[in-house]
């Protein structure tokens, strides 16, 4: 007999502005993730902390008793005090949780929580090692004692996008990209999302932003704010490199509905000028915030778009407090606050 999915059993994956029991983090050790910068990202992460404590805890994968102990001694130091905080020996190989961390999903009943462990390879296998990372989501499944489910795909959490009620927003040049799952056509990608995550529909946006290592992945481009409604990230310069590429989504998302038949509301996010690191272009985006109980996380890059940008996401999220932390030398990284944070929902 074959084992039951998630979707067998009843169980979903919830929207991000639902109620989390406590967001994760991976403390940031990885040198080459910002070469040469590796020093100015931790400061980043106690401004993180100190805005999500607000509203929720804060569980932060560590490597070792020594270095929780450190990095609670840091967080104090940077005036965060809250018993909301705490660390765990969950050791890593980068800080990019949402992608190599666990996916939950909810239901009523029995077992209300339960972890989704896809499989990880960094991002198509571009930075070995990833061995760690690999486990991180079983792992915290037999610590917490969730059921686990193992899909057999390739997937990272920054590359899909929910509503929590049955629809999931991807793209086809991460999820339809032969370094992930060769042996998977649209047909069966599109199955093990509704196995596995509840989906009941499947929207394809098409290509990512310039200088995304991940292939396209969609939490730098377009994001649920409510059901039936999206913000996406346009480029009005027509001799952009993102012009093309923003304008093709955007045009899908307008002829797109939801799986309960609703006409998408498209609400628009400006993109901030090239951020550039030597000749690198970096993807900086303003879609690439995070949803917490109490507060809103947005990446801003000391950009005119930067005040217009956190002001549209306002308008998505009145009863969230709507913080912008300066990201130029985190997205050296290749990612800003989605990319750092995972969400355990509350059940």
């Amino acid at each position: 007999m074959a084992e039951r999915t998630p979707q067998d059993l009843g169980y979903r994956w919830p929207a991000e502005w639902e109620p989390h029991e406590a967001t994760w983090l991976a403390w940031p050790h990885k040198e080459s993730s910002w070469p040469g910068k590796l020093d100015r990202i931790p400061p980043v992460f106690v401004e993180m902390v100190r805005a999500l404590v607000e509203g929720e805890r804060v569980r932060i994968a560590v490597r070792s008793e020594a270095e929780g102990r450190a990095v609670r001694t840091r967080l104090r130091e940077g005036g965060v005090c809250s018993d909301e905080v705490e660390t765990r020996v969950l050791p890593t190989d980068d800080a990019w949780i949402r992608d190599h961390g666990p996916i939950f999903v909810t239901r009523e009943g029995p077992q209300p929580l339960a972890v989704t462990d896809w499989g990880y390879n960094a991002w198509g296998g571009k930075y070995p090692p990833w061995d760690r990372d690999a486990q991180v989501a079983g792992t915290l499944a037999g610590e917490l004692g969730l059921p686990r489910f193992a899909p057999d795909m390739i997937l990272e959490g920054g590359s899909i996008e929910g509503d929590g009620e049955g629809t999931v927003l991807t793209t086809e040049s991460c999820l339809r990209n032969p370094n992930r799952n060769p042996h998977l056509d649209r047909v069966g990608i599109e199955a093990r999302l509704v196995a596995y995550l509840g989906a009941r529909k499947v929207l394809w946006l098409g290509d990512g932003i310039v200088g995304d290592d991940t292939d396209g992945h969609v939490d730098d481009l377009t994001r649920f704010v409510a059901p039936g409604v999206v913000v996406t990230v346009v480029e009005e310069n027509e001799s952009d490199a993102n012009h093309v590429a923003l304008t093709e989504n955007l045009r899908r998302l307008e002829g797109m509905t939801d799986a309960r038949g609703r006409r998408l509301e498209v609400r628009r996010l400006p993109m901030p000028r090239p951020v550039r690191e030597g000749e690198d272009r970096l993807p900086a985006s303003y879609a690439n915030f995070y949803v917490a109980n109490a507060v809103v996380l947005v990446p801003v890059f000391d950009d005119p778009a930067d005040g217009p940008a956190l002001e549209v996401l306002r308008g998505c999220f009145p009863g969230r407090r709507v913080v912008g932390i300066g990201a130029r030398d985190l997205v050296w990284g290749l990612g800003a606050f989605h990319c750092l944070t995972q969400q355990q929902p509350a059940v």
